[in-house]
């Protein structure tokens, strides 16, 4: 008998029909005789709804209250899925984040945790109980309330495996698995077997939805195994490891795009050593993340730096920056948005050189202009502008023989 965590996401609970088959779901893990603890996120839409409610109120809500606020949608999930458990004659208990003992920092609306007690869900556990927490959510040292962020409840599971020492983490969501890239823009996108633990947090930073980076992270710190897999199908999932064990012949392992996105370029900025440390410890302390960064310097001595940043974070950047303007020395700023990323990700990268100029190769056969680059070990990005993003997609999707239709796609 061992322990396994169940994680199921919005989609998966969004009624009482689907929280019924979660029901299932459990009970057919807890029939093979293993314990079962259950994380669950909010009702479908619900946390967006609450969210709208508190913006009639507020153009500005407390971030302490809206932890307060969102914290119950995940209450509502736990109850009715205990309620379906109990119903089916299984033993059953429910716990929000709190009571299951998720200490996080101080931090309200993306608190991090950093501590699980985990002596309740134990002796739960251990009288045979199916245990059922609300993912997304916890407490401070001093009792306040905190929500984790998008993708909490990904993170509350991984890290409730983790705790326990379970045997292995389940992530159901409403996708089949991991796929090269998104299927929904890439008709013949193919669902992966295994993936790294490095290349899926690569992947989930640079775009790709099904895993959030956090709960990639606890489970490499951890070496804890992870399954994407389907609430609705009954097929087997994608692997997350620490090494692939199948389809080792894919260089590139799955691409993942992301749009929105925009090139500020601040110019004349003086040619310092303390330059780049400046621009970006503003910004940073302003809250701002930036991605792909180049610096060049021009016949007169002076700097220039461009940077990517999410277009929605534009005006906050600009606003910023020119607000510091006297500080940082610049002379002026210039931006273009209608950009995408694309990258590429693939731990055989490191083994086999020439991928980033092929990438750069195939983008070019198809007059798709590369604005920036960025790379690491095991990925490429560049930056293209946004028409082009699905067509450059397509591209290397079919250039590295990732398609459904590559006859020589796996190799176990």
């Amino acid at each position: 008998m061992g322990i396994i965590v169940q994680k199921f996401g919005g989609t998966s609970v969004g009624s009482i029909e689907r929280i019924q088959n979660v029901a299932n779901r459990v009970v057919h893990e807890v029939d093979k005789g293993n314990k079962v603890v259950v994380v669950v996120s909010a009702m479908g839409k619900s946390t967006d709804e609450l969210v709208s409610l508190a913006k009639q109120i507020s153009k500005n809500p407390s971030k302490r209250e809206m932890d307060m606020l969102l914290s119950t949608g995940e209450q509502v999930t736990i109850s009715l899925l205990t309620l379906a458990l109990q119903e089916k004659g299984y033993d059953s208990i429910s716990f929000t984040g709190w009571q299951a003992g998720i200490e996080t920092e101080a931090i309200h609306s993306n608190a991090r945790i950093v501590n699980i007690d985990t002596k309740k869900l134990n002796e739960s556990l251990n009288k045979g109980q199916i245990v059922v927490v609300a993912g997304f959510q916890g407490i401070t040292v001093d009792g306040a309330i905190t929500t984790l962020g998008r993708g909490g409840s990904d993170t509350t599971a991984v890290a409730l495996a983790a705790a326990l020492k379970a045997d292995k983490c389940d992530i159901y969501t409403d996708v089949t698995g991991v796929f090269t890239t998104d299927p929904r823009y890439i008709k013949t996108a193919r669902k992966l077997q295994s993936v790294s633990y490095d290349e899926m947090l690569e992947l989930a930073n640079l775009g790709a939805g099904v895993l959030h980076p956090r709960a990639v992270e606890f489970a490499k710190n951890y070496l804890m195994p992870l399954e994407v897999r389907s609430s609705m199908e009954l097929e087997n999932g994608t692997i997350i490891e620490e090494e692939v064990s199948m389809e080792k012949n894919l260089i590139v392992r799955g691409i993942a795009f992301e749009d929105q996105v925009t090139r500020v370029t601040v110019c004349g900025l003086p040619n310092e050593l303390q330059t780049l440390s400046k621009i970006f410890t503003t910004l940073a302390q302003n809250g701002l993340n930036v991605d792909i960064i180049i610096q060049s310097t021009t016949n007169d001595n002076t700097t220039s730096i461009s940077f990517s940043v999410k277009t929605a974070d534009l005006e906050d950047t600009l606003h910023v920056l020119n607000s510091n303007r006297e500080e940082l020395k610049f002379t002026e700023i210039q931006h273009e948005s209608g950009l995408a990323k694309v990258s590429i990700v693939g731990s055989g990268m490191i083994s086999n050189p020439g991928v980033a100029a092929e990438m750069f190769q195939v983008l070019a056969n198809h007059e798709i202009q590369v604005k920036m680059v960025s790379t690491s070990e095991i990925k490429v990005s560049t930056v293209v502008e946004q028409v082009n993003m699905v067509k450059a997609v397509d591209a290397l999707h079919e250039a590295f023989s990732l398609s459904v239709s590559d006859k020589s796609e796996v190799t176990i």
